[in-house]
């Protein structure tokens, strides 16, 4: 990349498009301080993020970033609400509190009914659904997603970019989604291209 600049409001959805291999993922890892950029800086709020060092950049993640990518990653030997506290446990929140956060976060994602249950016995786009409601329960003001629906069928992909949006306008979390897919980028406030390492602005269509 090439001296990337971006700045992203609050509440928003930006999606960010390109081809494989353009570093699209690598981009979005250096934006959750999963990776450290070889120069620049990374603000938020006004608070130099690329100076933290790795416990605070850890605790920096767990307060304010959810992450959401491509495999779901859930833990298989714990089922949908244990996958969905761990990040409050993690954080030091009581079981009872985690466990009422995740039960909340389930039904909202539509998943009310299937809490106890593990990891193979959803489906592909519910598991994604636990993730997402992972990625959220502790109220993240920044969440990132990498090709979330890549590995869905249509009619599941459809739904999930259904859920990010209700969440993103009734939430006012802000999302950066990394993604191919059309559907996904046309419902984001806006589109950016990543080109030879530059980001443009995609016109939003009529």
């Amino acid at each position: 990349m090439k001296g990337v600049d971006l700045t992203v409001t609050r509440g928003t959805i930006l999606a960010i498009v390109g081809a494989s291999g353009a570093g699209k993922s690598t981009l979005l890892n250096i934006l959750g301080t999963l990776d450290r950029p070889d120069e620049g800086t990374l603000t938020t709020r006004d608070r130099r993020v690329d100076r933290l060092g790795d416990r605070e950049l850890a605790e920096f993640r767990a307060r304010h970033l959810g992450f959401i990518f491509q495999f779901h990653h859930l833990l298989p030997e714990f089922n949908a609400e244990e996958n969905v506290m761990m990040p409050l446990l993690i954080a030091a929140e009581s079981a009872s509190a985690a466990r009422e956060r995740a039960r909340h976060m389930l039904e909202m994602v539509g998943l009310r009914e299937r809490w106890q249950h593990h990891p193979s016995q959803l489906s592909g786009g519910e598991a994604q659904r636990v993730a997402v409601a992972r990625a959220l329960v502790a109220s993240p003001e920044l969440v990132l997603a990498d090709e979330p629906s890549g590995n869905l069928d249509q009619s599941s992909a459809a739904a999930l970019h259904d859920l990010i949006a209700t969440l993103a306008r009734e939430h006012h979390q802000t999302f950066i989604v990394v993604t191919h897919n059309d559907r996904l980028a046309s419902a984001a406030d806006r589109v950016l291209v990543l080109d030879g390492g530059l980001l443009h602005e995609r016109p939003q269509r009529a």
